[in-house]
């Protein structure tokens, strides 16, 4: 089993091996003065400050394999070299020594730095500038009877490294082009993880250890479920090393604006102090299985899904807003919450809202209405799939907020553009009961043309939205809420300009294909809400949006203080 630990430098003893699948030390000055800028900024300040991870492995004998951390020892091992030649007595020698399989003089030239030798070896060349900028650094910072003192003062008591010792069946190669070569660092979980893993936990047995290295997995197996990943968040996989990031960092407290690249690891390092390892992995798996009982609950799963799918409430956040509350009170919070979401300011009114100015107000009130209506559906067997709203294909294309009936578009679009919109409105237009044959003739006419001009394209398109526009008066209605609802943003501008009639027909050929589409969007297209008599199938008229905006004002009315 690994050993992790925070170990104050000063306590960092031993004989360290670079071994020959290493390049070697290759820091600039601006990387060694920026270290000791690091360590020397926390003279007089009440906080510990904790160096990247140094990972070895253990050749027994106090001998030590360096994986990773290479740079930063050697620099360590010259501040104090530097020190103890220019500390008049009084400051130790290293209590480590840096040696080098293949670079054997190494070792001894890192210890005596002699400048006269700096061009005869490359890698004495880059330690010599290193010592040098270590000299320049102390000259400018005063007394070096107060300077050394302080900095070792420093070390011995507040600047830290992270000790990653692996197993000894480790492969070292490996894990070191895993480490350096593929630029993938050690990750706050493989940290964590180590913690309750170590070699020499005096609070919890080798049978204890092996059970959270099960439910370890298992918890990282199951938060490779999407449907339980993307109800708990918009970020992508992607965004973490593995999955159960996500749970400590909850845990943790960390934020997406934290540049502490280890604070998580930081957070459990310090709670191990205070309590039992055993008591931190439980309340570690309190918390999944908190989480786990939110999905699988579906009024809960509902409303804490619309809140982070809609970007109002992260899960930290909800996680916040749950702790010391009952069932019925955490209920209610979450109400009142979805109420705030969709909140209006004083004097504004649902029938103000317009595409132009309110896109996003929209977004959210659309998104709950699809939500709420699958969770108000009396079949507790259905259940909104925030896995496919967020990521709905292979193009990460999105649900956007669009027109239901086509609005002329600003975007000039391309050639291509125009004749795929002109195909699918000719078949729509042939569908029609009343004769059109005049304006596919027109269609006909300039599909046939190599190119043709882009105020061609828009004289014919004028007529044909014409066409598909309903004859029930002003079309104030247009960027209102009664003409919006989520539709598949893709690149093809032909599609989101289209018509009714040709929207519709693709929805009923994506719903064919057995592609997900947001439950009321759908039910709109296929005229679900309209119960007049006289339903027609090709525009969207006034009793179409009529009933669209009395089927939001229904399923939404507890969280709506008027109606749209």
């Amino acid at each position: 089993m690994a050993v992790i630990d925070l170990k104050f430098v000063n306590n960092i003893a031993g004989n360290f091996v670079v071994p020959d699948y290493q390049r070697g030390y290759r820091w600039t000055e601006k990387e060694v003065n920026r270290l000791l800028e690091d360590v020397y900024n926390l003279v007089d300040k009440d906080k510990k400050y904790c160096l990247q991870p140094i990972v070895v492995k253990n050749l027994g004998e106090n001998n030590f394999e360096v994986i990773d951390g290479q740079q930063r020892l050697t620099t360590l091992f010259l501040i104090y070299n530097h020190m103890y030649k220019n500390g008049n007595g009084f400051i130790e020698p290293p209590k480590f020594s840096l040696s080098y399989d293949t670079r054997l003089k190494s070792k001894n030239f890192l210890a005596n730095i002699d400048f006269s030798q700096r061009e005869t070896n490359i890698d004495f060349w880059f330690m010599a500038n290193a010592y040098e900028t270590i000299e320049k650094w102390f000259s400018t910072k005063g007394p070096k009877s107060l300077i050394m003192p302080a900095m070792m003062k420093l070390f011995a008591e507040k600047i830290q490294i992270i000790w990653y010792e692996v197993d000894e069946s480790e492969n070292s190669a490996e894990l070191f082009k895993r480490l350096n070569i593929g630029k993938i660092p050690l990750t706050n979980a493989e940290l964590v993880k180590a913690m309750f893993l170590s070699r020499g936990n005096e609070n919890i047995d080798e049978r204890k250890q092996n059970e959270i290295a099960l439910q370890w997995d298992n918890l990282e197996k199951e938060l490779h479920n999407d449907s339980l990943w993307y109800f708990l968040t918009n970020n992508s996989p992607e965004d973490y090393q593995t999955r159960i990031d996500l749970v400590l960092d909850l845990i943790a407290g960390k934020n997406s604006n934290d540049k502490d690249e280890y604070a998580t690891f930081f957070y459990f390092d310090g709670l191990k102090a205070q309590e039992n390892l055993d008591k931190v992995w439980q309340r570690i798996r309190k918390t999944f299985l908190l989480l786990k009982d939110w999905h699988e609950h579906h009024h809960f799963y509902h409303q804490i899904g619309y809140l982070i799918a809609s970007g109002y409430k992260n899960l930290a956040a909800i996680y916040r807003e749950s702790q010391n509350k009952s069932l019925s009170e955490f209920s209610q919070r979450l109400k009142q919450l979805i109420k705030d979401s969709i909140k209006l300011t004083p004097g504004e009114s649902y029938s103000d809202w317009n595409y132009e100015n309110n896109r996003e107000q929209i977004r959210r009130l659309l998104l709950l209405f699809n939500v709420e209506s699958v969770r108000k559906n009396s079949n507790k067997a259905y259940w909104f799939p925030f896995d496919k709203f967020k990521f709905v294909d292979a193009q990460k294309a999105k649900w956007s907020l669009e027109h239901i009936h086509a609005v002329q578009s600003q975007d000039k679009g391309t050639q291509e553009n125009w004749r795929e919109w002109l195909r699918l409105h000719r078949n729509s237009l042939a569908a029609l009961a009343e004769d059109n044959s005049d304006l596919i003739a027109e269609i006909d006419k300039l599909l046939k043309l190599k190119n043709f001009q882009y105020n061609e394209f828009i004289k014919i398109q004028e007529k044909i939205i014409q066409k598909f526009s309903p004859s029930d008066g002003a079309e104030d209605y247009i960027n209102s809420i009664a003409n919006l609802a989520l539709i598949k943003c893709t690149e093809n501008s032909a599609l989101s300009n289209s018509t009714f009639d040709v929207k519709r027909n693709v929805i009923i050929e994506m719903d064919m294909r057995g592609e997900f589409i947001p439950f009321c969007t759908k039910l709109a297209f296929l005229k679900y809400y309209t119960k007049s008599e006289k339903n027609q199938l090709h525009f969207w008229s006034q009793i179409d949006r009529d009933a669209y905006v009395a089927a939001i004002n229904d399923t939404l009315k507890e969280y709506l203080p008027e109606k749209i």
